[in-house]
């Protein structure tokens, strides 16, 4: 049987401070127009040393959807579990809407839905008795619609005709689903999704980002961890790169890859050759792949690497430099390319 609850505290961590909520925090109310999210040097040191966060400063604008990237072992999942008060961090700040956490855990979750490190079901349930369940455990929650609500949820996900299938015999991909059916319950300020496509096919990935960019139509700050950079590119307003436990750049995705430089892409029937002319002309990182040439652009002109390219005989078919990814932008922040373990 799976975890029974998404929201219950684990254990506190040996080296954790005696009185979790107060690391740095004066309990005071975060200043008017601060983030959603507003983290100020939080750091996360486990038992031997292991540095997971080292002095975060993370702001996730309201209405944004925050994409939080990172190579595996960046800090991601542990700073999402410090953000939802499930382990205390070692110093630092969090605040979610305007509250510290951990200390306000029970004011701030009933206003978060939250699907970290996979859905936490009773397997023995059927998919609508495991929402059932989750909503009655809400003492928010009126019970007069919570099967109005149950219902709706699982539509929205696209669960209704499994809604009578035990968990245990849910694919991956179903217990994804199901598990956002369940922040989906309640109206939420934040959302906050650990890899919500996770074991999804094309089609349901499409889906869950279709209901991401309504979710956030509709208000609801929405902060999402993913190792799919292009997932990120397509349903993001914002992003925050994390590598080695450390904030790397954060911002809107825009201008996250506006710093990044594109490719030089030369389409010609003599690519051996163009290679050969555009290292000449200082073009870094050159590949060549059937007729395409690619390559970082040099600082010169480019009109002189064209006319040097024609000069030495090659026929240049085409000659243009890519518009930068995501993935151009990230490789271009850390140096590394992205490990899709997360």
């Amino acid at each position: 049987m799976d975890r029974p609850s998404a929201t219950e505290r684990e254990p506190e961590d040996p080296e954790a401070p005696g009185d979790p909520g107060d690391p740095g925090d004066s309990g005071e109310r975060a200043p008017v127009g601060a983030g959603v999210i507003d983290t100020r040097g939080l750091t996360k040191r486990y038992r031997g040393g292991q540095l997971a966060v080292d002095g975060l400063d993370l702001t996730v604008p309201a209405g944004s959807v925050f994409g939080f990237l990172g190579p595996n072992g960046s800090g991601k999942t542990t700073t999402i579990r410090m953000l939802m008060g499930l382990i205390a961090p070692t110093s630092g700040t969090a605040r979610v809407l305007g509250q510290p956490m951990p200390r306000a855990s029970r004011v701030v979750l009933p206003q978060v839905g939250a699907l970290i490190e996979g859905p936490a079901l009773y397997g023995f349930l059927s998919g609508r008795d495991n929402l059932l369940r989750y909503d009655a455990a809400d003492p928010a929650a009126d019970p007069r619609t919570r099967r109005a609500r149950v219902e709706a949820a699982l539509d929205r996900v696209g669960l209704a005709a499994a809604a009578a299938k035990k968990a245990k015999a849910y694919s991956l991909g179903m217990k994804q689903r199901l598990g956002l059916a369940a922040a989906l319950l309640q109206p939420r300020k934040l959302l906050v999704l650990d890899e919500p496509t996770n074991g999804l096919d094309p089609q349901g990935m499409r889906e869950i980002r279709a209901l991401v960019r309504e979710l956030a139509g509709d208000g609801t700050t929405v902060f999402l961890s993913s190792h799919l950079l292009d997932e990120i590119e397509q349903v993001c307003t914002h992003a925050a790169v994390m590598a080695q436990g450390r904030l790397i750049a954060q911002g809107a995705v825009a201008d996250l890859v506006a710093g990044a430089r594109g490719r030089l892409v030369v389409t010609t029937p003599d690519p051996l050759e163009a290679a050969r002319v555009l290292k000449e002309q200082g073009v870094a990182d050159v590949v060549v792949a059937e007729d395409r040439v690619t390559g970082e652009p040099p600082e010169r002109d480019l009109a002189e690497v064209n006319a040097a390219l024609v000069t030495a005989g090659v026929r240049v078919r085409g000659f243009t430099v890519e518009r930068a990814s995501l993935e151009d932008a990230f490789v271009a922040l850390t140096g590394e390319g992205f490990d899709v373990a997360g």
